[in-house]
Protein backbone atom coordinates (compact mmCIF):
# COMPACT_ATOMS: atom_id res chain seq x y z
CA UNK A 1 0.00 0.00 0.00
CA UNK A 2 1.22 3.77 -0.86
CA UNK A 3 1.06 6.70 0.15
CA UNK A 4 -2.01 9.15 -1.40
CA UNK A 5 -0.52 10.63 -4.84
CA UNK A 6 2.25 8.30 -5.17
CA UNK A 7 3.36 6.72 -8.36
CA UNK A 8 3.73 2.82 -9.47
CA UNK A 9 5.54 1.48 -6.61
CA UNK A 10 9.60 0.66 -7.17
CA UNK A 11 10.55 -2.83 -7.63
CA UNK A 12 12.96 -2.90 -4.64
CA UNK A 13 9.89 -2.03 -2.54
CA UNK A 14 7.78 -4.51 -4.19
CA UNK A 15 10.61 -7.23 -3.31
CA UNK A 16 10.49 -6.02 0.26
CA UNK A 17 7.24 -6.36 0.64
CA UNK A 18 6.95 -9.82 -0.65
CA UNK A 19 9.92 -10.79 1.31
CA UNK A 20 8.39 -9.67 5.04
CA UNK A 21 5.29 -11.93 3.37
CA UNK A 22 8.18 -14.70 3.79
CA UNK A 23 8.79 -14.68 7.48
CA UNK A 24 8.40 -17.95 8.53
CA UNK A 25 6.55 -17.15 12.30
CA UNK A 26 5.67 -19.81 15.11
CA UNK A 27 1.84 -20.62 15.16
CA UNK A 28 1.00 -18.80 18.39
CA UNK A 29 1.00 -15.60 16.49
CA UNK A 30 -1.31 -14.41 14.35
CA UNK A 31 0.03 -11.94 10.99
CA UNK A 32 -1.68 -10.43 8.39
CA UNK A 33 -1.06 -6.57 6.43
CA UNK A 34 -3.01 -3.60 7.81
CA UNK A 35 -3.43 -0.09 6.92
CA UNK A 36 -0.25 2.31 7.26
CA UNK A 37 0.19 5.33 8.40
CA UNK A 38 0.21 7.70 5.56
CA UNK A 39 2.37 11.04 4.46
CA UNK A 40 5.35 9.17 6.30
CA UNK A 41 7.25 8.28 3.74
CA UNK A 42 6.08 8.09 -0.32
CA UNK A 43 5.42 4.05 0.47
CA UNK A 44 4.58 2.50 2.89
CA UNK A 45 3.39 -1.09 4.25
CA UNK A 46 2.35 -2.50 7.78
CA UNK A 47 1.58 -5.83 9.19
CA UNK A 48 -0.55 -5.74 12.28
CA UNK A 49 0.79 -9.30 14.81
CA UNK A 50 -0.76 -10.63 17.54
CA UNK A 51 0.25 -13.66 19.99
CA UNK A 52 -3.00 -15.75 21.21
CA UNK A 53 -2.12 -17.94 24.22
CA UNK A 54 -2.03 -22.00 23.61
CA UNK A 55 -4.97 -23.73 25.26
CA UNK A 56 -4.16 -26.22 28.20
CA UNK A 57 -4.72 -29.15 25.42
CA UNK A 58 -2.30 -27.29 22.87
CA UNK A 59 -4.55 -25.02 20.76
CA UNK A 60 -4.05 -22.06 19.98
CA UNK A 61 -7.74 -20.01 20.26
CA UNK A 62 -8.86 -18.24 17.18
CA UNK A 63 -10.95 -16.08 19.08
CA UNK A 64 -9.86 -14.65 22.40
CA UNK A 65 -7.48 -12.07 23.37
CA UNK A 66 -4.20 -12.10 22.33
CA UNK A 67 -1.77 -11.31 25.36
CA UNK A 68 0.67 -8.90 23.01
CA UNK A 69 -0.08 -7.40 19.81
CA UNK A 70 2.30 -4.77 17.82
CA UNK A 71 2.45 -3.42 14.20
CA UNK A 72 5.71 -3.37 12.15
CA UNK A 73 6.03 -0.58 9.58
CA UNK A 74 8.17 -0.31 6.16
CA UNK A 75 8.59 3.08 5.03
CA UNK A 76 10.35 3.67 1.89
CA UNK A 77 11.78 6.68 0.39
CA UNK A 78 13.58 5.79 -2.83
CA UNK A 79 15.50 8.93 -2.25
CA UNK A 80 16.94 8.23 0.85
CA UNK A 81 16.24 10.34 4.15
CA UNK A 82 18.96 11.55 5.67
CA UNK A 83 18.01 10.53 9.70
CA UNK A 84 17.34 6.93 8.11
CA UNK A 85 21.05 6.35 6.59
CA UNK A 86 19.59 4.85 3.68
CA UNK A 87 15.73 4.05 2.06
CA UNK A 88 14.32 1.15 4.08
CA UNK A 89 13.37 2.33 7.39
CA UNK A 90 11.09 0.17 10.04
CA UNK A 91 9.20 0.73 12.34
CA UNK A 92 8.04 -1.45 15.27
CA UNK A 93 5.39 -1.14 18.30
CA UNK A 94 5.01 -4.10 20.49
CA UNK A 95 2.41 -3.76 23.53
CA UNK A 96 2.11 -6.48 26.26
CA UNK A 97 0.11 -6.92 29.29
CA UNK A 98 2.61 -8.15 31.68
CA UNK A 99 2.83 -9.58 35.37
CA UNK A 100 3.47 -6.97 38.57
CA UNK A 101 6.62 -8.26 39.86
CA UNK A 102 8.10 -8.18 36.13
CA UNK A 103 6.38 -4.20 35.42
CA UNK A 104 7.61 -3.16 38.72
CA UNK A 105 11.02 -5.01 38.10
CA UNK A 106 14.12 -1.73 37.63
CA UNK A 107 15.86 -3.87 34.98
CA UNK A 108 12.77 -4.44 32.45
CA UNK A 109 13.64 -1.73 30.06
CA UNK A 110 17.21 -3.23 29.37
CA UNK A 111 15.52 -6.41 29.50
CA UNK A 112 12.91 -5.83 26.63
CA UNK A 113 15.55 -3.39 24.86
CA UNK A 114 18.18 -6.78 24.73
CA UNK A 115 15.31 -8.94 23.36
CA UNK A 116 14.97 -6.10 20.30
CA UNK A 117 18.77 -5.98 20.09
CA UNK A 118 19.77 -9.56 20.28
CA UNK A 119 16.99 -10.85 17.78
CA UNK A 120 18.07 -8.40 15.16
CA UNK A 121 22.16 -9.36 15.09
CA UNK A 122 21.28 -11.16 12.19
CA UNK A 123 19.95 -9.09 10.36
CA UNK A 124 21.68 -6.02 8.42
CA UNK A 125 20.86 -2.33 9.96
CA UNK A 126 21.96 0.96 11.02
CA UNK A 127 20.43 3.19 13.40
CA UNK A 128 18.61 1.65 15.46
CA UNK A 129 16.91 3.41 18.39
CA UNK A 130 13.85 3.74 20.14
CA UNK A 131 11.94 3.64 23.82
CA UNK A 132 10.64 0.87 26.14
CA UNK A 133 7.60 2.34 28.81
CA UNK A 134 6.61 0.19 31.50
CA UNK A 135 3.05 1.47 33.32
CA UNK A 136 0.15 0.34 35.69
CA UNK A 137 -3.42 1.31 34.87
CA UNK A 138 -5.92 1.03 37.83
CA UNK A 139 -9.60 0.42 37.15
CA UNK A 140 -12.35 2.44 38.95
CA UNK A 141 -16.09 1.99 38.76
CA UNK A 142 -17.85 -0.09 36.22
CA UNK A 143 -14.93 -0.19 33.96
CA UNK A 144 -14.35 -3.94 33.50
CA UNK A 145 -11.26 -6.23 33.84
CA UNK A 146 -8.57 -6.52 36.61
CA UNK A 147 -8.40 -3.32 39.35
CA UNK A 148 -4.74 -2.92 38.46
CA UNK A 149 -2.63 -4.23 35.15
CA UNK A 150 0.59 -4.01 33.57
CA UNK A 151 1.88 -3.13 30.42
CA UNK A 152 5.19 -2.90 28.00
CA UNK A 153 5.61 -0.45 25.63
CA UNK A 154 8.62 -0.93 22.96
CA UNK A 155 8.73 1.50 20.31
CA UNK A 156 11.65 1.36 17.97
CA UNK A 157 13.30 1.72 14.56
CA UNK A 158 15.98 0.98 12.37
CA UNK A 159 17.18 1.19 8.93
CA UNK A 160 17.43 -1.98 6.91
CA UNK A 161 20.47 -1.94 4.44
CA UNK A 162 19.22 -4.60 1.49
CA UNK A 163 15.75 -5.64 0.60
CA UNK A 164 15.45 -9.03 1.93
CA UNK A 165 13.13 -7.98 5.01
CA UNK A 166 12.05 -11.88 6.21
CA UNK A 167 14.83 -12.11 9.06
CA UNK A 168 13.29 -7.93 10.09
CA UNK A 169 9.43 -9.40 10.37
CA UNK A 170 10.89 -12.63 12.08
CA UNK A 171 13.30 -10.95 14.37
CA UNK A 172 10.20 -8.56 15.34
CA UNK A 173 7.74 -11.68 15.92
CA UNK A 174 10.77 -13.25 18.40
CA UNK A 175 10.64 -9.64 20.66
CA UNK A 176 6.61 -9.96 20.75
CA UNK A 177 6.79 -13.20 21.96
CA UNK A 178 9.39 -12.63 24.36
CA UNK A 179 7.04 -9.59 25.46
CA UNK A 180 3.94 -11.94 25.60
CA UNK A 181 6.06 -15.21 28.03
CA UNK A 182 6.23 -17.60 25.15
CA UNK A 183 8.60 -20.33 25.80
CA UNK A 184 11.64 -20.40 23.46
CA UNK A 185 10.76 -22.28 20.13
CA UNK A 186 11.89 -25.96 20.67
CA UNK A 187 11.24 -25.53 24.31
CA UNK A 188 8.40 -27.19 26.28
CA UNK A 189 6.00 -25.15 28.57
CA UNK A 190 5.16 -27.79 31.40
CA UNK A 191 2.11 -25.87 32.18
CA UNK A 192 0.97 -26.06 28.85
CA UNK A 193 2.03 -29.61 27.89
CA UNK A 194 3.36 -28.78 24.26
CA UNK A 195 6.39 -28.32 22.59
CA UNK A 196 6.88 -25.07 19.75
CA UNK A 197 8.01 -26.22 16.40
Amino acid sequence: MTSPGACAEPVDFRSAVDSMHQARIRPEIEVGSIRPPQRLAPYSHALGAEVRQPEPDGEVPTDSEGSAFGRLILLHDPDGHEAWNGTMRLVAFVQAEVEAALATDPLLPEVAWSWLSEALADTEITALGGTVTSTTSVRYGDISGPPRAHQLELRASWTATGIALAGHVEAFCEVLSSAAGLPPTGVTNLGVGTTAP
